[in-house]
């Protein structure tokens, strides 16, 4: 009965619906910027696969439902992103040069570092597209050639850092300006760091996310020319 019910896609629905509930909870009640909600249940429920030696391929089978909210969720981002439109076309110029200033660094410190560490040439194109989102990153790694498995894992990862370290960063560094904060976190951490951005300040968190779809963008056309030329 326990088997059958492991191989349906409530499963993984439930079980991760149950790891982010709880996980929000404890973030409300903590105010922790470290129990990021989307990191803590990720940690979560790898700990319960593999204290109940749960294959991954059993959780999928619902997870993946829960993977295709993804590509809506950053489109309910343009809602924020529309309500604050005037003030975000009053600073276009700086938001695109900043974006792509934020896409080449990305791109070329990741992928650089792996390099001159002596990453093999599977990670280095893998680590390439680590700042955009989820779909975009696997796009463009099948393209280039690259392990799709290593890049999604390394995009989670990276906008959970985003998420906890970004706005803190920022003003360690000493930007305070919302706007400016929000462009940063948006570029480099995705998603994850959008929805910080928003719980920090509303015209951020909506710059955050036209940062992500700028970024996707233009990682998307550059990266496979920086391919090229590097091949």
């Amino acid at each position: 009965m326990m088997r059958d019910l492991l191989g349906t896609p409530l499963f993984g629905i439930g079980l991760t619906l149950l790891c982010y509930a709880l996980a929000q909870l404890l973030y409300r009640r903590t105010a922790s910027i470290f129990l990021n909600p989307v990191a803590v249940s990720i940690t979560a429920i790898i700990g319960v696969l593999m204290f109940l030696h749960i294959p991954y391929e059993d959780y999928a089978v619902g997870g993946r439902y829960i993977h295709f909210l993804l590509g809506p969720s950053v489109v309910a981002l343009g809602f924020p992103l529309y309500t604050r439109r005037k003030e975000i076309l009053a600073r276009k110029a700086p938001i695109l040069i900043g974006v792509l200033a934020g896409a080449l660094t990305s791109i070329l410190s990741a992928s650089g570092l792996a390099w001159l560490l002596g990453g093999s040439r599977d990670v280095v194109l893998s680590l390439a597209p680590k700042s955009v989102t989820t779909p975009i990153a696997i796009s463009i790694v099948e393209k280039i050639g690259g392990i799709a498995p290593l890049t999604a894992a390394l995009v989670v990862i990276t906008g959970c850092l985003g998420a906890i370290c970004g706005p803190e960063f920022c003003r360690l560094i000493g930007v305070r300006d919302a706007a400016a904060m929000g462009l940063a976190v948006g570029t480099a951490a995705h998603g994850i760091g959008t929805a910080r951005m928003l719980e920090v300040d509303r015209l951020g968190g909506a710059i955050a996310g036209l940062a992500i779809g700028l970024n996707g963008l233009i990682t998307a056309f550059i990266l496979p020319l920086l391919f090229l030329l590097f091949r």
